[in-house]
This record gives C-alpha cells, structure tokens and sequence, in this order.
C-alpha cells in the first residue's frame, strides 16, 4: 500500500474512534453492556425543550422600575448632601422618573449648589431653571444615562434570573435575551413540566430593604393612616403594607394586615448581602427563618445608623411589603434575622433568592408555554423516522445509479452523521426538531458534493484519462464547487445563529457542524477509499462508476 494512503486510512480510522468514544464512551467508560452504551449516548446528546419536553418561558423587565430607583436614590443623596452643606431650600422631591424638582433654593448659596452638582452628577444629570417657579430647578436624567440604567438592569437581571435556576439543580436550562428593544428574557427549561417553584424563584424580586419607621403605629389602613396625617404624607416617607405586629387578647398572633409609614431611602439593601442561610427559629421550633450578614461597607452604615436609632422600629421590607418592625435594642453591625411563617422550603428559596442577588426590577410574563413529554416523544420519533427514512432512500439510489462507487458515497454518509453527532456531544450543543432538520440537510448537500465528484470523474473517464487521473481531476475540479456551496450556506446559517433564537440556532449549529464534517467525507475520506480501490483495480485498468 502507499505510504501516504496509509497514514491517511490511519488518520481516519482515528476520527472514527475517536468520534465512538466520545458519543459512547462517557461518562461509564469503558461500557460494559448494551445498556450502558445507551446511557452513554442519551448523556452525551442533550435534547432541547421541543424534543424533551418542558417550559417555555417569555419574561419582560420593567426597566423603567431601575429608572425611578435611581432617582430616588439621588433625591436622598442630594437632601443629604444639601443638608450638610446648609444649603437652605424648601422641597426636593421627584416630579417624575427622570426629573427632580428643587424649590425655591437660596439665591445666596446657588454657587455651592452648582459645585454640588457640577462635581457629583454633571455627567448624569442637567440642571436647568424650573418653568414657572423663581429660585427653583429642575434636574433631569439625561438619555444617555437612562439608556445605560437600562442596559445594566437587563443584564444584572439575566445574571440573576441564571444564578436562581442554576441554584434549583434544573437540567441544561437556556436563559438569554429575547427580541431586539422589548427589554425580554428567553427561559426554557426541559424536562421541567411543573414550572411553578421555578416561576416563584425567578419572579421574587429579592429586594431586601431595611428601612427606619418614621411613625411607631401600624394602621389598620391605607385610609387610616393618610388621615392620620391629613391626607398626605410627611416628607421623604412611603406607606408599605405588611404582617400586623399586634396581638389579639388572647396573646395569639393577629394574622391582619398593617400599614407602615416607613423612610422612603433604605439604610440597607439586598445588595449589601454576604450571605443568607435558613435556620429553625428559636422562638418558634416548628417555623423557619433567614439569617442574613452584611458586607463589611454595609456594617460600617448599618452601625451607626442602629447606634443613633435605640429604642426605635427598623422594618424588615421585602418585596415591598413588611416582614416585621423590630425594635432597635443595641448596635448592630452585620448581622440580622427575617422571621416569618416560613416551612423549610420556602425559607431555602428565600435564602437562595437573598443569595443569588436582588433583581434590580419587577418581572412581567408575556408567554408561557408547556411542552409534554409525550409530544417531545412524538417528535423524536417523527424525526428520526424522517432522518432515517431519506438516508434509506439516499442509499438506495447511491448504490443503484453508482454502484461500487455508490457505497464509497454511503460510508461517507454515515461517517458524517457521526463526527455531526460526535461534534454535538463535544460543544454541549442541544439537539432540537430545527436541528434534526439540520441534519436531513446535511445529508442531502452531502449526497451532492458525492454527485458532483461521480459526474466530474465520470467525465474525465469518458475523455480518455485513466482510473487514477480521472479520480484526481475529478476531486480537484469538483473541490471548488463543493467549497462554494458550503461556504454560502455557513453563511446563511452564521445570520440564522447571529439573529435567531432558540430552535433556529440549534438549526444553525446542527447544519454548519454537519457541513464542515461533509468537506471532511466528501473529499478527504471518499477520495481515500477511491485511491485504496484503484490500488486493487491498477492491473485490469477498470473503474465502476
């Protein structure tokens, strides 16, 4: 044999093994039973939500939530600021989520103010005179910045969301952007046909808050404590409802709810958090609560504020709804307790919620489908019957219209679905319905590159080369062609993956895997076989095609 066709035989047989150890090799190596091979190979192929079953999940961000959140962050910074200062003004608040209005500010200190300004929040904010008010201005959130806001909330949120089922142990989940400007996140879960406790964690907000209460009753009502304060609030301070804090005569916790004047700016936020684990309550065996520490920057707030606040109430806010008002007793540092009517279950999904991060705003579902195992079981079936049946089919024809020549295409087909299959297992890509459509592809542009390579040599055969000049030119003249077709469809499915989603990258993979493993067969492999059979033909000077 020649040397050359021998190392290429070699190399081949290498990429065979290779390819037959990857899809069955792993993660039982070496298998030691049929069942075990297939165990092996149902590891190695993931199947995506269409061919598995699961959820389909279509979540948007209110972004503008993050909008407001930072104005009302630089409302506090800027009171606080101005307060330090001496600066004398009669209101700041915020007109809307990107304006914030400062009233009648002393004419005498506007240069400090400006400096304020100009040296903390020029590159975020513009100061302008307010329209109708003298001494008055207005500070309004450029676009820019709310364009940059709004970009760091969708990715802090796909950051989060991912942490949050990753922590659940979920199976090969897929969490990415969705659409181009909707502000939508893509979650598909397969193999997760009751989605609820993944629901519940992805949409718990996790915004921890610990806020100081401004005004030590609980109202039985939002109407109740409006009148209370003649209809309108005290500067800086928010209503939120909660768990009441009362006892009935019976010393039994009052399960009512209860309404809470509380400061609008929280001393402490879920973002603070170092860590937060669930433990038995002390007070209560049969209940659960979080314990939560602080970051060291946190401790370093939350100290003084607690030392400046004994005898006080400090809520406990999450979700925007009171846990509990405990009394402020001592300093605390970095340390603290959520205690509530909490199982063992939904203490673990707090803590890991608390964990993972806060979402920095509110999620909205748009769609929401369920895929059944049974169908995905369809699918499968359906399209491996499909795969199967055009390969028969491919066969068939190969072997009667080339004969010989027909099998050297049929090893060549088959070799190509499994370095496909092999590439699949290797990226860890998710083998979807578009995908087995992928590969049907494949096994068509497959069976043309073989076509054009038998027509070609058949041509040179018939202008009076020999068998081996014929398979050279052949090859050589049908490379080209071969590339060009290829190289066109990989780049119709690189805008597929770039601009598509889900299902239709799984399409794009499975087709560019499949077609770059074609150059490999269709030339490389076939051309081998050719010059091995031509070998064993030399003396009679014949070829079957």
């Amino acid at each position: 044999m020649n040397p050359n066709l021998k190392w290429r035989a070699l190399f081949i047989l290498a990429v065979i093994m290779a390819c037959f150890i990857g899809l069955l090799g792993f993660p039982t190596f070496p298998p030691t039973s049929l069942a075990q091979l297939k165990d092996n190979f149902a590891h190695q192929i993931k199947l995506g939500l269409d061919l598995q079953g699961g959820t389909h999940l279509i979540l948007q961000v209110q972004v503008q939530e993050a909008v407001a959140q930072e104005t009302d962050q630089t409302v506090d910074r800027l009171t606080n600021q101005l307060r330090t200062k001496n600066i004398r003004y009669d209101e700041i608040r915020r007109v809307d989520d990107t304006h914030i209005l400062i009233r009648n500010l002393d004419s005498a200190q506007l240069s400090q103010f400006r400096d304020i300004v100009n040296a903390q929040y020029a590159n975020v904010w513009d100061l302008t005179p307010a329209a109708g008010e003298p001494s008055s201005y207005t500070l309004s959130l450029r676009p820019s910045a709310i364009a940059a806001i709004q970009e760091q909330t969708m990715t802090q949120s796909l950051e989060t969301i991912e942490r949050r089922i990753n922590a659940l142990g979920l199976t090969e989940p897929t969490i990415q952007l969705h659409g181009r400007k909707d502000n939508e996140i893509l979650v598909q879960l397969p193999g997760e046909g009751d989605p609820s406790r993944a629901k519940a964690v992805i949409q718990a907000g996790g915004q921890l808050e610990l806020k100081l209460v401004e005004d030590p009753v609980a109202y039985a009502s939002q109407a109740e404590a409006l009148a209370r304060h003649g209809g309108v609030l005290p500067p800086g301070t928010e209503l939120v409802p909660g768990r009441s804090e009362n006892r009935t005569p019976s010393g039994a916790a009052d399960t009512g709810e209860s309404w809470y004047i509380l400061s609008r700016a929280p001393i402490v936020t879920g973002r603070d958090l170092r860590s937060a684990t669930e433990n038995r309550n002390t007070n209560n065996p049969g209940m659960w609560q979080v314990n939560f520490t602080l970051s060291a920057e946190a401790a370093r707030r939350f100290g003084p504020f607690t030392e400046q606040n004994l005898h006080r109430q400090m809520a406990i806010v999450l979700e925007h709804r009171v846990y509990s008002a405990p009394v402020i007793n001592g300093r605390i540092d970095d340390s603290g307790m959520i205690e509530g009517n909490f199982s063992q279950e939904t203490a673990h999904d707090l803590a890991l919620v608390l964990r993972a991060g806060a979402l920095p705003a509110s999620i909205k579902y748009l769609e929401e489908r369920t895929v059944g195992p049974s169908l995905g079981a369809d699918s499968i079936r359906h399209g491996m019957q499909a795969s199967i049946l055009s390969l028969i089919v491919v066969m068939l024809f190969m072997l009667f219209y080339y004969r010989l020549s027909g099998a050297n295409a049929v090893l060549a087909l088959i070799l190509n679905l499994i370095i496909l299959l092999a590439a699949l297992a290797a990226f860890g890509a998710v083998l979807t319905l578009p995908g087995i459509a992928g590969v049907i592809l494949t096994i068509g542009m497959g069976v043309d590159s073989n076509v054009l390579v038998f027509e070609r040599i058949r041509e040179e055969l018939r202008n009076g080369k020999s068998p081996a000049s014929a398979v050279d030119a052949g090859f050589d003249k049908a490379f080209l062609t071969i590339i060009d077709t290829h190289v066109t469809t990989v780049v119709s499915a690189f805008f597929l993956f770039l601009f598509g989603t889900g299902p239709i990258r799984g399409f794009a993979i499975t087709l560019t895997i499949g077609l770059i493993a074609n150059v490999f067969t269709a030339i490389y492999v076939s051309k081998t076989i050719f010059q091995y059979h031509l070998t064993k033909m030399e003396r009679q000077g014949e070829l079957s095609i």
